[in-house]
Order: structure tokens, then C-alpha cells, then sequence
């Protein structure tokens, strides 16, 4: 239904002679984002902002860190922000608990988790069998990292309540200093936490939970259905921005991506860039377009309910659209 009322604002403001872009309007429409990490992890984003695709596409963007799924919703939900990036369970948690309004997922960026194990020395022959009853520092209750980690452990055979002993009480982005002071036998990281602590030599990636849980919708972009019926040009041209990022990020190297995305990461240098870039280049982490697929989104429901934070699936019609990412993927083609 959602899609259908969506297609037909597009289709009345072409009729009425309007463009569903804002390329070219007099002035650029402000728009604020708000990310819940700021890591390279998101590398076709920062390609888009640093390229100047969203100028292009006639959109002034203000970029805020979040520093958690909870708080980018918080903002999003206020008004603080127009379009959230976050994991998707997110929109799933606000809209199972009745939420007006609630958000609607329009753009899905990577098809993989974004982080590591880290093991205190070096395993050339890890398995996940040797987690069974070691200390791993772990991610927030309920947060896309810490069900990533529990799936794949359930996937081969080990239960993380009695098999392993998760500490969760560690604040997101503080376990890698909590392990360089000598906190857990193995750690889960994104970057450039994983690198950071193989640079200071008291750490070592074993697994990448990207490769090991399969493809999985790790993260999305979404934005509260009434500004989505509201604003559709200006979700166009907010996807096919990124969609250019895409394309950048996906016909060029590691080298090409960690020099146009570096701006964004003023503190680390050039080679640590390029690492963490190629990292996650191998391990096919970006999608070739932005379309949220339904297959994707039970994938995601399932991990939620492996997890024991889903009481009853949702519907994918209620929390995404395609249109905006099929249009974007089809102008590109063009």
C-alpha cells in the first residue's frame, strides 16, 4: 500500500510539472543524517559525500554520529534528524512496539557484518569451537553485532549462554581499549578497532563475522513514513547520491576508495585506510545497488529471533520500500 501512495506523489509531481529530483532547484534542500558509527565500514557513503554526489543531486547534507542504534532512532523520532542509518532491527523494535509514524527502511547499504574476532595471539587454525568456555568481550544485548555473534555460534553448535562467557557490560566502542588493558580472551570489534589493536601487536583477527554469517542486511537507511510521503523527491535524490557512492566504491580499488574516503578520517592514516578498506572490499561487503530485499529482511527477522528479541515477525510491506533504490539503480544503468 505504502509503495503504491509513494509511486503515485511521484507520478502527480511529474504530471504537475515538477522534477522527483531536486537537482536543479534554486536552492539545495537541507537534509540531516544521523549515523550510528562513523567507520569505514560505510565507505560508499563517505565516496558519495566526498565526491560531491549529494550536491549534485541538489541535497545540503548535515552528517551526525549518533554513537548507537538507539540514539540515531531517539534523534529520528524527535525531528532531530530526517533519515537515520542504522541497523534495521531498529525500525523492527520502534514499529513492534507501536510506534506512530514509525520508520520505513528505503535503502540497504552493506550485505555484511562489519566486524571481528580478535584473539590475544595468533590461531592460524581457528575454529569457533575454541570459544567454548573462554572470556569474549561482546556487543549490546539486542544490537545487530552481539545477534550477528550469537547466530553464527549457534550455527555451528555452541550455545553462547552456557558454551561461552559473553561480557556485554562494555560500552559500544570502548572494548578495544578494554582489551588492549587486558579485559577477555578474545574480543568482537569493528574497525578500526581490529587493526588498531593488531597495529599495537595485543591482538590478532581470527574471523570476520561478515564472511562467516553469510549475507545479512547489516545496516540500512530509513526515515519516518509521513517524511517519506511527504518529501519524495528528496528521498530520490538522497538514494541516487548514495547509489552513486555505490558504484564508486564497486568499480574501483582499495587504494582509489581509501584516498577519496580519507577526509573522513582526519586521525587515521593513509595505510590504515587502505587496510581496513581492502578488508572489507574481500569480503564483498557492499552491495552493487541498495534495493532491501524481502529475503533479506526475514534473514534479519530470523537472526532477531534466534536471539530472543522478536515476539512476532513484521511485515516487510510496513517497514520497506524498494522504489526509491530501483529507481536510483535503474538511472545509473541508464
Amino acid at each position: 500500500m505504502r509503495k503504491r501512495i509513494l509511486s503515485f506523489m511521484l507520478a502527480s509531481a511529474m504530471i504537475l510539472g515538477a522534477t522527483p529530483c531536486v537537482a536543479g532547484a534554486e536552492e539545495p534542500v537541507k537534509v540531516t543524517l544521523n549515523e550510528v558509527a562513523h567507520s569505514i565500514f560505510y565507505a560508499p557513503q563517505y565516496a558519495a559525500i566526498e565526491l560531491g554526489y549529494f550536491e549534485e543531486e541538489g541535497i545540503d547534507l548535515t552528517l551526525v554520529t549518533g554513537f548507537g542504534a538507539d540514539k540515531t532512532m531517539t534523534a529520528l523520532l524527535s525531528g532531530e534528524a530526517d533519515i537515520g542509518f542504522m541497523g534495521s532491527e531498529a525500525s523492527i523494535y520502534t514499529y513492534s512496539g507501536g510506534a506512530a509514524d514509525a520508520p520505513v527502511n528505503f535503502a540497504q547499504l552493506t550485505q555484511r557484518a562489519g566486524n571481528f574476532l580478535v584473539a590475544r595471539e595468533e590461531m592460524a587454525d581457528f575454529t569457533w569451537e575454541d570459544l567454548k568456555g573462554r572470556e569474549v568481550l561482546g556487543g549490546r544485548k539486542g544490537g545487530m553485532p552481539e545477534m550477528v555473534f550469537e547466530y553464527i555460534l549457534k550455527q555451528n553448535g555452541i550455545d553462547p549462554e552456557k558454551d561461552v562467557n559473553i561480557d556485554q557490560s562494555i560500552d559500544f566502542g570502548s572494548t578495544a581499549a578494554a582489551f588492549s588493558g587486558g579485559q577477555g580472551e578474545f574480543t568482537v570489534e569493528f574497525e578500526p578497532g581490529a587493526t588498531t589493536l593488531e597495529q599495537e601487536g595485543v591482538g590478532y583477527v581470527v574471523a570476520s563475522l561478515g564472511t562467516d554469517s553469510g549475507y545479512v542486511p547489516y545496516t540500512a537507511y530509513c526515515a519516518k513514513s509521513g517524511y517519506l510521503e511527504e518529501h519524495p523527491e528528496v528521498i530520490q535524490a538522497f538514494t541516487n547520491a548514495l547509489q552513486k557512492g555505490m558504484d564508486y566504491v564497486n568499480s574501483h580499488t582499495p587504494e582509489e576508495i581509501a584516498e577519496t574516503i580519507a577526509p573522513q578520517f582526519k586521525e587515521t592514516d593513509i595505510d590504515t585506510i587502505t587496510a581496513i578498506v581492502t578488508r572489507y572490499y574481500e569480503q564483498d561487503t557492499w552491495k552493487k545497488d541498495l534495493i532491501f530485499e524481502k529475503e533479506s529482511f526475514e534473514l534479519l527477522q530470523d537472526i532477531l529471533e534466534s536471539a530472543g528479541e522478536l515476539e512476532a515477525r513484521v511485515p516487510y510491506e510496513d517497514l520497506v520500500t524498494t522504489e526509491f533504490a530501483e529507481a536510483a539503480a535503474e538511472t545509473e544503468q541508464d
